[in-house]
């Protein structure tokens, strides 16, 4: 099939202006620019934004999600949402990534219609994200994001990685028909990339590539944490790296 010959593209999403330059440098063709990966993922600062689309020449999308937790949201935090996608805007983004949700688990069509319509009159591609996992009902609302006017749905399937999730996805390539990507993500690595790529058909895959490196403090205060519901340190952080951009993108392509 003309599908399996297509070369697998890969975003990153990328936790900062750094994270966002070593996907470049490995080959990614988009980022997906947050913050908070740990709380998975929050709108990045007007400041992240603005050095990622200078340092970058490869596609920039940018996660409009006001905070953690649900995808149901408040009158005042919809409005963030449409304010942070007239920041985008202004700094010259490729697309923005959304979902909104209804308490019973469905598309809210009305507003995220309105958010796509906000940024494709600019020229802005969408992705609708991972609130997709959360619906009650997959197929119907493939469906409906795919009427709204998304480019891509970023997804695991349901589940909490996508190789859990890989016969869902397979199945969700195959209802799309090519009217809409299914890009398949979390929990992808240079050592699963392959067996994912091969089982659903995916032709893009999302990922963020980290490593976890040490920081230069040469002090350290041992009697104090500051992410008190979080495994890891203050002196160490987490980093998309090229090389591993480039190792899950040679298995993707095997």
């Amino acid at each position: 099939m003309n599908r399996e010959k297509l070369p697998v593209i890969l975003e990153v999403c990328s936790n900062s202006v750094t994270s966002a330059i070593a996907a470049q440098q490995g080959g990614a063709v988009r980022v997906e620019l947050c913050e908070n990966l740990a709380e998975g993922g929050t709108t990045p600062s007007y400041g992240q934004i603005l050095l990622a689309r200078k340092h970058l020449h490869i596609k920039l999308y940018v996660l409009i999600r006001p905070r953690r937790g649900d995808f149901l949201y408040t009158d005042l935090e919809y409005e963030v949402m449409q304010a942070d996608i007239r920041n985008c805007i202004e700094a010259g983004c490729d697309g923005i990534v959304i979902g909104i949700l209804r308490a019973d688990g469905s598309v809210d069509k009305e507003r995220c219609t309105e958010l796509v319509r906000l940024a494709r009159q600019w020229g802005l591609g969408v992705t609708f994200h991972r609130a997709f996992d959360m619906c009650a009902d997959q197929f119907q609302a493939l469906e409906d994001i795919i009427e709204m006017g998304c480019e891509r749905i970023l997804t695991s399937g349901g589940k909490s990685t996508a190789m859990e999730g890989a016969n869902v996805i397979a199945h969700l390539i195959e209802k799309a028909a090519g009217r809409i990507a299914i890009m398949p993500g979390s929990g992808i690595t240079e050592n699963n990339v392959a067996d994912l790529v091969h089982y659903t058909g995916a032709t893009e895959v999302h990922s963020s590539a980290r490593v976890s490196v040490n920081g230069g403090m040469a002090y350290k205060n041992d009697h104090i944490l500051l992410m008190t519901n979080s495994i890891a340190d203050e002196y160490s952080l987490d980093v998309t790296s090229a090389e591993r951009v480039k190792a899950i993108l040679t298995a993707a392509n095997v």
